[in-house]
């Protein structure tokens, strides 16, 4: 036997359980997703009837509920996007030589790591109109006119549901940006001062170049975590008051496993996917035709 083909024996190996595992786990749920999205499958019927795309017509013209489920998923883009220059200078100041900074580094990401559905349990506790923390200090520090019901008031559920999500996820991004900010050469910086260029001037043209890619992992993220939003709400509301906090993904689930409509919830799936899929295309096109 030649080496060379010793070589691809071993390659081929090596690539055979994860190729296997992404065809089985990844590929044929896909597949079947763009199959069941084209179908009335109920979820526990042995047979299933075609319908062709009158799944996504239906989605399109007969829910509305959908649509406003997805304006809910944008807001949680747009905070998260415009919070974002805060994670980027929190990530600036834990780089620089500051007590006790790798403390503040483990603590910004414990967020992140704990359960989503603990963390809605603990936000849950934490908004409580009876008893919760955060109505007992507003009551502790004078403003009693703050004390509102969070979760039952349908103009700013929403943006209490994006506290939650902002506490979680803002810890990652911070991260990241840490590690893209802790490969930029010490000597840019050097060169920077001895230009004459101040602190700002520094972060504009040294530290915004730097981490311009590590930004684009962040938007990205920042898109998937926005539309796949469910979690949280699920657990917190339950997408109520009404469907006032409802995502789309949520309407998804509910659509799925509350009214057994799999067909249909296949094809808010695809939808769902199809936007991640168009977004993060031309974020990243703009990204990249402003950074050339």
């Amino acid at each position: 036997m030649t080496y060379k083909r010793q070589q691809n024996i071993v390659i081929f190996t090596f690539l055979l359980i994860p190729v296997s595992l992404l065809l089985l786990l990844l590929i044929y749920p896909t597949f079947q997703l763009f199959r069941y999205s084209m179908t009335n499958w109920d979820g526990y019927s042995p047979t299933m009837s075609y319908v062709g795309l009158s799944n996504f017509k239906k989605i399109i013209f007969d829910f509305p509920d959908a649509w406003k489920a997805l304006m809910n998923n944008g807001l949680y883009f747009i905070i998260h996007l415009c919070v974002m220059p805060l994670e980027l200078i929190a990530a600036v100041l834990l780089n620089r030589t500051l007590k006790g900074s790798s403390f503040y580094r483990f603590t910004i990401l414990m967020p992140y790591i704990v359960n989503g559905i603990a963390v809605a349990f603990m936000f849950s506790y934490i908004y409580s109109p009876m008893n919760g923390p955060l109505n007992e200090l507003l009551k502790a520090v004078g403003l009693e006119s703050w004390i509102t019901s969070w979760m039952g008031n349908r103009s700013i559920v929403n943006y209490s549901l994006v506290v939650v999500s902002l506490w979680r996820f803002s810890g990652v991004h911070v991260v990241l940006m840490l590690a893209g900010l802790q490969s930029i050469s010490s000597e840019l910086y050097e060169a920077a001062k001895i230009d004459g260029a101040n602190f700002w001037q520094q972060q504009w043209y040294v530290t915004l170049p730097g981490v311009r890619r590590v930004i684009e992992i962040c938007l990205f993220l920042n898109v998937i975590g926005a539309l796949l939003q469910y979690d949280i709400p699920l657990v917190i509301t339950g997408g109520g008051p009404g469907t006032a906090s409802s995502t789309f993904g949520l309407f998804a689930i509910m659509t799925a496993f509350k009214h057994n409509n799999y067909g249909l919830a296949s094809a808010l799936a695809v939808m769902l996917l199809l936007i991640i899929v168009v977004l993060s295309t031309v974020q990243n096109w703009l990204i990249r035709e402003k950074g050339e």
